[in-house]
């Protein structure tokens, strides 16, 4: 069997600095980025899902950013096979993978060998599913898979709806729940893996979070949400991501524009919860505290372990 490709995986709840920490390691490193945000690759979606701007990129190649339209689905098999393909171009030019994201099940679909099969498929169950979501909601939905597959439920965000359908589905035509699929599974790595988490003091993230809402809303998310509405995007995967489903409940008079700024930020606080839980239960990961002290430390601490991890050497 030959040597396994090496690759970087940084990881971490929202607003912690990943973007920064990303760009400055690839250019040590001779590395080039991969976007791991399953909302990311929507074009038209630039301020709620926090992407990097030109600016920030630093000349570093970024990929899977802007590939669907905001109306298309997009699965995590399609990630994983989009992603493994980009690794291996990346590699194939002498330069290192840096896999950089906050989704947790699309990043470990990436870096374990996960057979997604079609076990648990059936249309009828799931027009059904689509139907009962549209009669009660998501979040009664979401609450309904918790009773059935409670990690599962823990690791799908209430609005991921097609997630949350997908798991029921699995449980209503097999009688056994994702998880326990999931656990029949033992993956092996594909690759040589650098797996790096950033964290922070929860009231300094949560702090951290606040002041990008307000800065994503200065910059003009309401504005690029209300093009999205009214090119007619509705029901879409796109708009479960957290900054637009928020945002559509004012678009639609349910809420006022505070209410929905507070609603956002309420909701980001709760996925970087969740985000870090997930990591911290699903993967080996490297941890490294960035609420205070020397960034240029931390930074150097950081390139330190990747080097002996992964035998790299820094560019001159």
């Amino acid at each position: 069997m030959g040597e396994k490709q090496k690759v970087i995986v940084i990881i971490g709840p929202t607003a912690v600095g990943k973007t920064k920490t990303s760009v400055e390691l690839a250019k040590a490193l001779n590395g080039e980025i991969i976007s791991g945000d399953s909302m990311q690759i929507y074009k038209g979606m630039d301020i709620g899902t926090a992407k990097v701007k030109q600016g920030e990129m630093q000349g570093i190649p970024h990929y899977l950013i802007d590939i669907k339209e905001p109306t298309d689905a997009y699965s995590v098999v399609e990630f994983q096979q989009d992603v493994r393909r980009r690794i291996d171009k990346i590699a194939s030019r002498g330069y290192i993978p840096i896999i950089v994201g906050g989704t947790g099940l699309y990043v470990q679909s990436v870096l374990f060998d996960y057979q997604f099969s079609d076990s648990g498929k059936d249309e009828k169950v799931r027009r059904g599913l689509e139907k009962r979501s549209g009669e009660i909601g998501f979040e009664k939905l979401h609450a309904e898979l918790s009773e059935i597959d409670p990690k599962s439920a823990a690791n799908i965000h209430p609005n991921n709806v097609r997630r949350v359908i997908r798991a029921l589905e699995i449980f209503h035509t097999t009688g056994k729940t994702m998880s326990e699929y999931q656990e029949t599974q033992q993956p092996e790595p594909l690759y040589d893996v650098a797996l790096i988490g950033l964290t922070m003091e929860r009231e300094v993230l949560y702090d951290r979070i606040n002041l990008r809402v307000d800065m994503m809303v200065e910059e003009g998310l309401f504005e690029e949400v209300q093009s999205l509405y009214d090119k007619g995007v509705r029901d879409c995967q796109s708009i479960q991501a957290i900054g637009y489903k928020e945002l559509y409940a004012f678009i639609d008079g349910k809420v006022s524009k505070e209410q929905a700024i507070d609603d956002l930020k309420q909701n980001s606080r709760r996925y970087a919860k969740r985000q870090l839980t997930w990591f911290r239960n699903k993967m080996d990961v490297k941890w490294f505290d960035m609420t205070d002290g020397d960034y240029e430390q931390k930074l150097s601490q950081i390139f330190t372990f990747i080097a002996g991890k992964l035998q790299l050497e820094a560019n001159k």
